[in-house]
Order: structure tokens, then sequence, then C-alpha cells
């Protein structure tokens, strides 16, 4: 009998009830964690259905050369420029499928430069070098891009392009232009040009192969990216970019004249880790946001659970385990609405319409519950300072981590001068 007693006590007790909202809490993890797996899926369905649009238009481009290529008896060579000089003008513009977004471009680039460097091949012992096979490329990523026909000159003379898969230098597709009838620059310096009209999306990238390489890019954008292992000159003037590169030979690993024998025949540029340029993006995806929205879950339901649990305490009123978890689900409820408005609106809009409605909900439910304004004001109040203190969180990414911990570590504080006087 006395057991017993004991037993009804310890459930009627504070302790108690203080277990029984922490395993609800944590058993509240679960449709978070589901949550969360949403995000991820409809991101990747982001990305798949933004790929697809891609291919149709064309994917990132890099491009790489021109290079002149010319084999001996023996081996083949290629010969890098010795000036490069690339100006590329972009027009990027937004594309829509659905809910879904990706930003195209059109681009005109005007390549320049000279091959200063035939000495290099031509004094070679015991080769005889077959001129009349020589020809120049380009290395295009996506040759669908290319919405033009494409033609080089050098030396004065105009030859037009043939398309070619990859090469034993470029890991992509090509354009060659063979060089019939070349005749070479009787001073030394042979020089070339070539305009290409080129379609892509999301970025475009350069290789530096010249031995002094200039590229220029600008366009009208609002946030470029400019990416790659080299620095720019930059200026971003409000929907408006250009940027400016020069590269010399000793700041990438590139000889001027690239040796192939049939053992180095599938060797490639490494493109990751000689390319640069520009990339179109958007200050921050709305699925990044809403992934790192989810990751508060626990913090938002504990808290207000610990406002439930204060009230329930200090004011001796009974709530019921089914109402802390109506409430639970609630506060997850608010991250499947932030996810599916912010595909439809932005994540700024969406976040201010999911955090009202949740808001309003859970303190109209705990109004019905305390049937005290002054108390629900408080549980409301709070609710308003966490969402708010969320959204600054996600926008200040940079000191996320810094901020996060100070908020959290002062609202422990808080809960642990409160409960001070609480009789366990």
């Amino acid at each position: 009998m006395e057991t017993q007693e004991k037993k009804q006590r310890f459930t009627d007790s504070i302790t108690f009830k203080a277990l029984i909202v922490l395993a609800l809490t944590l058993l509240l993890l679960i449709p978070q964690a589901m949550i969360t797996s949403l995000i991820r899926e409809r991101k990747e369905r982001s990305e798949e259905t933004i790929r697809k649009i891609n291919e149709k238009w064309s994917n990132p481009q890099t491009i790489c050369g021109p290079v002149l290529n010319v084999a001996s008896s023996t081996d083949k060579y290629v010969l890098t420029p010795s000036i490069l000089k690339i100006d590329a003008k972009l027009s990027p513009k937004k594309m829509y499928y659905g809910i879904y977004k990706t930003i195209l471009y059109k681009s005109e680039l005007q390549i320049s430069g000279s091959f200063n460097n035939f000495e290099e091949v031509e004094n070679l012992d015991n080769r005889t070098m077959y001129w009349d096979e020589a020809y120049i490329s380009i290395g295009i990523s996506d040759l669908k891009g290319l919405v033009s026909n494409a033609e080089l000159t050098i030396n004065g003379k105009t030859y037009t392009a043939d398309a070619e898969g990859s090469n034993y230098w470029f890991r992509g597709n090509m354009l060659k232009f063979p060089l019939k009838d070349f005749q070479k620059s009787p001073s030394g310096k042979n020089e070339f040009s070539c305009k290409l009209m080129l379609n892509g999306s999301e970025n475009i990238n350069f290789i530096p192969v010249g031995r002094t390489t200039e590229v220029k890019v600008s366009g009208k954008w609002s946030s470029p990216s400019f990416i790659g292992n080299f620095s720019s000159e930059s200026t971003v003037e409000k929907e408006s970019f250009s940027a400016k590169w020069n590269i010399m030979h000793f700041n990438r690993n590139i000889p001027e004249v690239l040796v192939f024998d049939s053992k180095t025949y599938h060797h490639y540029l490494d493109n990751e880790e000689s390319s640069f340029g520009v990339g179109l993006i958007e200050t921050v995806g709305h699925y990044q946001q809403n992934e790192r929205s989810s990751k508060y879950a626990l913090m938002f339901i504990a808290l207000t659970f610990v406002v439930f649990f204060f009230v329930e305490v200090l004011t001796k009123k009974k709530i019921h385990i089914i109402q802390y978890l109506l409430v639970g689900i609630a506060l997850i409820l608010f991250y499947s609405l932030l996810l599916s408005i912010s595909e439809q609106i932005g994540f700024a809009l969406a976040y201010l319409i999911a955090s009202f409605a949740t808001i309003g909900l859970i303190s109209a439910y705990a109004q019905s519950i305390f049937k005290n304004k002054l108390h629900t004001g408080i549980l409301t109040l709070i609710l308003c300072v966490l969402y708010t203190f969320l959204y600054v969180i996600l926008q200040l990414e940079d000191l996320a981590l810094l901020i996060g911990s100070v908020g959290l570590f002062a609202i422990l504080g808080v809960i642990m001068y409160l409960s001070r006087k609480i009789n366990w």
C-alpha cells in the first residue's frame, strides 16, 4: 500500500511531469528529422530540374585556348600562346520551370593573342614537323552553347572550325581550325583573333594557357561570384559588374610546350585546379536557409514547452500531455509551411507568413488553456523573440555560431533563474 502511494506521489510530482515533457520533446525530433529529409529531397529535385534546363540551353562553360597542335615524326606537340587576351561580355537572365529557377547567359567573347614560340619545336633535333597537318584548337566544355559559326584569323588568313571530341590535353569538347596552306609570319609574331558567341549557365570559366593571360569579364548581374584560384580586380555597381585577371606563366603550372607521345596521350589539363571565372549566383538559396532553420527545431520546442511547464508549476494549473503534443506539432509544421511557401514567393516573405501563422495558432490555443491574458502574452512575446532571433541568425552566416551560442547561454541563464525556487 505504501509502495503504491509512493508511485502515485511520484506520478503526480513535478519531476515526473518534467521527464514526460522531456521525452515528448525528444519524440518530436522524429517528425523534425522527416521535415529535414523533405527539405533535402526538394533541394535535390530542384537541382535535377535545373540540370535539365541547363542541358537544353547549355551547361556551365570552360574555355581553354587557343593552342596550336602540330605533330612530328615521333611526338605530338601543343604550343600555348605567348600572349592571350579574352574580353567576355555576359548577358544573364533567369529561367523558370514551374517553381524552379536557374540562371542562363549569352556571352560574346573576343579572343586575341600571338604565338611567338614556334622555334621551340622547329629547333628540335631529328624530328620532321608536319606543318601541313597543324591546327589550332579551342577547348569549350559544351559545344551545344555555340550559337554561330566560329572563325579564327591568324597572320591575316581566316580559317573555319570543325567540332571535335575530347582531345589529349583538354577534358571536354574542342573547336578545331585546320591550318591549310598555313604561312608562318616572317617576324615570328603569329597573331590570331577569334570571336565566339556562346551560351552557358550559372558560371563561365577560363584556363590561363598563355605565357601571359589577360581576361576581362563584364555583365549585368548584381551578385557575381569571382571563382577559381586566381584573384581579380573587380567592381560591382548596382546591377553591373566587371572583373579583370592578369596571370603570368609562373602563376600556373602549364608549360609553353606540351609534348605528348603514346605514353602520355591521355594527359589532361586539370580544369578545376587551373581555371577561374565568374559565377552568377543568387545570394542565398531558400533550400539552404530552410535546412539551416530546421536545425533549431529542438530549441523552439524545448523553450515553448518550458514556458508551458513554468505556467503549469507556478499557477498549479494542470496541462495535459496531449496539449503539449499539439503545441509541439504546430511548431514542427512551421518548417513544412516555410518550405512550401518559400518555394513560391521566396524565403523572407515566407518566413514572415509561416511564423505569424504559427505564433497566432499557438497563442490562441494557449489562451484557451491558460485562461490568462498575461501568461498568453508572455508566451506570444517569447515566440516572437525566438522567431526574430532565428531569422537574424539565418541572415548573419559568418556570426551565426557566435550569436546562437551567446543567445542560448542567455536563455539558459533565464531558465535557471526562474527555476531556482521550484521545489522539485
